[in-house]
């Protein structure tokens, strides 16, 4: 056996000393583009950007952004700045779950539409099929 272990005293999977820390070369940046929504007064830009800065957690906490994890909104779009490990899909996450909150998610998807960057689109639903369905039925 390799190293003691003092009764009573085991460390916990997953619990770590904090959050790892990346240099200020690997920061990661990641845009919401909610230009569309906006501008179809479907959505607020600014209550969506509160309600990211209340739910995102950063080392298992909410509210602790501390120097680590910037939100900004740039008018209709959102970036996130982060100095330590922050998950494109945790953003993707929230922004769903505030899209169902608010009963948006019907009429708006999240897209991927650059490598750091998200999009809210509007569901393309075609309409031909069934108005040529009606026309055969007359």
């Amino acid at each position: 056996m390799k190293g003691k272990a003092t009764p009573g005293k085991q460390t916990l999977k997953g619990k770590g000393k904090g959050v790892k820390k990346l240099g200020k070369k690997n920061q990661i940046k990641l845009v919401l583009d909610c230009t569309h929504p906006v501008e179809d007064g479907i959505m607020n830009c600014a209550d969506f950007e509160k309600y990211l800065q209340e739910r995102v957690k950063v080392g298992g906490k909410t509210n602790n952004f501390g120097n680590d994890v910037l939100l900004k909104r740039d008018k209709t779009k959102i970036n996130v700045t982060s100095n330590v490990p922050f998950s494109k899909r945790y953003l993707k996450y929230l922004t769903k779950k505030y899209l169902k909150k608010n009963n948006l998610r019907d009429w708006l998807r999240v897209v991927a539409s650059a490598k750091d960057a998200y999009e809210l689109r509007y569901f393309q639903i075609n309409n031909d099929e069934s108005d040529n369905e009606d026309e055969d039925n007359a």
